[in-house]
């Protein structure tokens, strides 16, 4: 959520903001609202003044024994007035809360502008030594793990529905490696504490990391008992420290948690859909980091490092992209996307997305600092980034370690995982 009092000092560079990541401006609306509410407040803080002036004078008439009606009369009128303009208070303050919600994080300076995900600009790319594409035509991985009998996508939609798949044998023995392996190198390289995170969460949880009310559409919902099936284990992680303060010397928090991840993805109809490149429940591991202002997009850089170095590990040709403004996320102020290669389909796919949000997260969550020097409470800077999902990871896994007969080579890291080099 963004400060309302930097909306109104700065309402051109909010509408700037808001505009280049395609979203509604609404701040003339808010500004109005604001200016209504800051009249109000004026109001009874005088009637307020008043009515405790006349209160007084109430003691004075009665102790020298004279009539007081008029001046109990005012001051039953004047808390009529007081409370019209509290309730008055109190409407605006819930449209312009609904408003805010609705507000957008403001794209950081350095993010290049962009209307889609088109503009996007690459940053780097990186491949295996060695790396040479296939002498044969590569076979995608559906052809690869149906044959292999290791993925059964035609049982998963029939046991829940289509998005939905089955690891089977050696093909569920692989998943679960990656997701040790990952785990293990960040909790013991990278110096992240392991969370295990609950799947499902409140409404509240869900506001406080921005899907909500904006991505309402695109999420499970259990009506009955009020919960959402995570889209990220960023949302249960991200409000472990949801109305928290944290002393300045404990920052950062470096967080990494594995969960089964939900998504509906309304507005996904028409986009590829074939096997792993659009499913509603997937595998992810996340990393999320509570830091000071300061170091926040050095923060940054050190995830997608830390994601990286999987990918590097995997020897899975990748590209950092630097997302423009108009392919920002609603809560993001700067983002990379790590993409993988798939042979098969002969392009990239995302895998990782590393994004800080400034405070806009914590904000929303209320989770702030205390400054070591003078006492004062700061908001933190939250930043997550999957590292990595494992489902467009595995495409590129199974594809670029298949050989000419069909068969898939397991990465060197993941054997002591798996106990077993070949499919």
């Amino acid at each position: 959520m963004l400060d309302l009092k930097f909306i109104r000092e700065n309402p051109d560079t909010v509408k700037k903001g808001i505009e280049s990541k395609n979203e509604k401006n609404r701040v003339d609306e808010i500004i109005a609202l604001d200016t209504e509410r800051r009249s109000i407040i004026t109001k009874v803080e005088d009637l307020k003044a008043r009515k405790n002036s006349v209160s007084q004078e109430v003691g004075k008439l009665k102790k020298a024994g004279q009539n007081a009606d008029a001046i109990i009369a005012e001051m039953k009128q004047l808390g009529d007035d007081i409370k019209l303009r509290d309730d008055k208070l109190a409407e605006i303050d819930s449209s312009l809360n609904d408003i805010l919600m609705w507000i957008p994080n403001l794209p950081h300076e350095s993010v290049p502008f962009g209307k889609s995900s088109t503009d996007n600009v690459e940053a780097r790319n990186w491949y295996p030594s060695g790396y040479e594409e296939f002498n044969f035509t590569p076979q995608d991985h559906l052809a690869l793990g149906t044959k292999l009998n290791i993925l059964d996508f035609e049982r998963g939609a029939k046991i829940t529905g289509s998005g939905f798949p089955v690891y089977k044998g050696k093909g569920a023995t692989l998943e679960r490696a990656l997701i040790n392996y990952m785990l293990d190198l960040h909790i013991n390289k990278h110096g992240y504490t392991e969370i295990f995170p609950p799947f499902m969460v409140n409404a509240d949880s869900m506001r406080g990391t921005g899907q909500l009310p904006k991505m309402a559409d695109d999420m499970y919902t259990i009506e009955r008992d009020g919960l959402y099936p995570i889209p990220t284990a960023e949302v249960p992680i991200t409000n472990l420290h949801r109305n928290e303060i944290f002393e300045e010397d404990q920052l950062p928090v470096n967080y990494v948690g594995y969960s089964a991840c939900f998504r509906r993805e309304a507005g996904s109809y028409g986009k590829d859909s074939k096997g792993f490149l659009r499913v509603h429940q997937f595998n992810k591991v996340e990393m999320v980091k509570f830091v000071k202002p300061e170091n926040s997009l050095a923060e940054l850089e050190n995830l997608v490092s830390d994601a990286t170095e999987i990918l590097e590990n995997l020897k899975i040709p990748y590209r950092v992209l630097a997302l423009c403004t108009g392919d920002l996320s609603f809560a993001a102020a700067k983002c990379y996307d790590l993409e993988t290669w798939s042979p098969a389909e002969n392009k990239w796919l995302e895998a990782s997305s590393c994004s800080t949000f400034w405070n806009f997260q914590a904000r929303r969550a209320n989770i702030r600092f205390r400054k070591k020097e003078d006492k004062k409470l700061e908001f933190v800077h939250t930043l997550n980034g999957s590292g990595l999902a494992t489902s467009r990871l595995m495409v590129s896994i199974l594809e670029n370690y298949q050989t000419s007969d069909g068969h898939i080579v397991v990465p060197e890291v993941l054997r002591k995982y798996t106990g077993f080099e070949l499919i």
